[in-house]
């Protein structure tokens, strides 16, 4: 198993990686514990409804300082998979390296 990529904050200080903050945001999006977040789950099995998922996405567009290209009107016409609690920190790395490239 890779480890995800970590985050350094203006001192180079590694703070949560990516997928310890995705599930954060996820988390408290669905009002959960982070422990009730499973990779596996979906936005919809954590009861998080389109405009929660809308509020996610901005949220972990701030924090990560990148564009999802994602389409609130019609989600299934995205390039960004929002399947799973895994497919998210997926394609939210890939962003982040594409970023960095």
């Amino acid at each position: 198993m890779t480890k995800c990529p970590a985050i350094l904050d203006k001192r180079g200080a590694e703070v949560m990686d990516v997928k310890e903050q995705v599930i954060q945001i996820i988390a408290e999006q669905a009002m959960l514990d982070v422990s009730d977040v499973a990779m596996e789950s979906t936005p919809e099995e954590l009861g998080i409804d389109s405009l929660g998922l809308v509020e996610s996405i901005f949220a972990i567009e701030e924090q990560f300082d990148i564009s999802v290209p994602f389409n609130a009107n019609d989600p299934s016409e995205s390039d960004f998979d929002i399947s799973s609690v895994a497919k998210i920190v997926e394609g939210i790395e890939k962003l982040i390296a594409e970023q960095k490239s």
